[in-house]
C-alpha cells in the first residue's frame, strides 16, 4: 500500500507543475488587460460643488463614434447601458428609458466629445462596461449638463481570456474614438493674446526645428535610447518581461529591456 502512495505522488507533483503556469497565466490576464487599458484611457476625476459635478482632473477626451447612446442626468443613480456586439451598437432597453423619463435623457450625438468615467473588465462575462461623463468644456456648452452614459462592450466566448490589448482597444476606438483635441486647450488663451508676437515667434520657431528634426525609434532600443529620442512616457505599464511605454501618439512596447513594438 505504501509503495504504491510513494508512486503517487511524483505524479500527482507532475500534475500540478503543470497546471499551475496555467491558473497562474489565466489570472494574470484579465490584470494585464484591465492595466493596460486603464493606461491607454485616463479616467476623469470628479466631485461636487453646490450640488453640481465639476471637474477636478480632466480624462483622456473621447468623441462619439456612433448614435444611439442615452445620457442621464448627472444625478440619476441609474443609467440605460447600450450594447455593443458583433459591429453594431444597440440602443438601450426602451423600459428603461422610460422609467428615467424624457426629461432626465439626452441622445448623444456623433462627434461629441466625452470623458471615460470608469471602466469594468470582466473576462468570466465576456464583456467590459465603458462609462463617460461630457465634455461641457471641450463642447462649447454655454450650459454645463454633465449628462453621463454607459455602453457595454460584449464579446465572443474565450475572446478576452487571450485578448491582444490592442485588438480590444480598436472594437472600443469603434464607439469612443480618441480625440485629437488637448481638452485644455483654450483655458487661459485670452490672457495669453496679449503676450506680443515675440513669443508667437519664437513658439513658430520651435516648432520649425522640432519639424526639422524627426525622432525614430528602432526594434532592440532600450527605455534609455527611447526616453532620449521620445523624452519621458506619459504612462508605464509594467507586466514582469513585458514594459510598455504611452506617449500621447505612440504606444513602444518593450521585451525583456529592449523594443519589440511600436504603435
Amino acid at each position: 500500500m505504501r509503495q504504491g502512495i510513494n508512486a503517487a505522488i511524483p505524479m500527482v507533483a507532475l500534475i500540478c507543475t503543470l497546471m499551475f503556469p496555467m491558473v497562474m497565466a489565466n489570472a494574470q490576464a484579465s490584470v494585464s488587460l484591465q492595466e493596460q487599458l486603464s493606461a491607454q484611457y485616463k479616467m476623469v476625476k470628479v466631485g461636487v460643488a453646490t450640488g453640481e459635478i465639476t471637474i477636478v482632473d480632466p480624462g483622456t477626451v473621447l468623441s462619439i463614434q456612433k448614435a444611439g447612446i442615452v445620457g442621464v442626468i448627472p444625478r440619476s443613480l441609474a443609467m440605460c447601458p447600450a450594447k455593443y456586439e458583433d459591429g453594431n451598437l444597440k440602443a438601450p432597453n426602451s423600459f428603461c428609458v422610460g422609467m428615467l423619463g424624457k426629461q432626465n435623457i439626452r441622445y448623444l450625438t456623433v462627434g461629441e466629445k466625452v470623458y471615460p468615467m470608469k471602466m469594468d473588465v470582466n473576462v468570466a462575462k465576456e464583456k467590459i462596461s465603458f462609462a463617460i461623463l461630457e465634455c461641457d468644456s471641450c463642447n462649447g456648452a454655454q450650459d454645463p449638463s454633465s449628462y453621463k452614459a454607459e455602453v457595454v462592450f460584449q464579446f465572443a466566448k474565450g475572446y478576452l481570456e487571450t485578448a491582444n490589448v490592442a485588438q480590444v482597444e480598436d472594437t472600443i476606438g469603434q464607439i469612443f474614438g480618441i480625440s485629437s483635441d488637448d481638452s485644455q486647450q483654450g483655458q487661459g488663451g485670452q490672457g495669453n493674446q496679449g503676450q506680443g508676437q515675440g513669443q508667437d515667434q519664437r513658439q513658430g520657431q520651435a516648432n520649425q526645428q522640432q519639424q526639422a528634426e524627426p525622432q525614430t525609434i528602432e526594434i532592440g532600443q532600450t527605455p534609455e535610447q527611447v526616453e532620449a529620442a521620445m523624452g519621458k512616457p506619459e504612462k508605464i505599464v509594467n507586466m514582469g518581461v513585458k514594459q510598455i511605454y504611452l506617449y500621447k501618439d505612440l504606444k513602444v512596447t518593450f521585451m525583456k529591456g529592449k523594443v519589440s513594438d511600436v504603435q
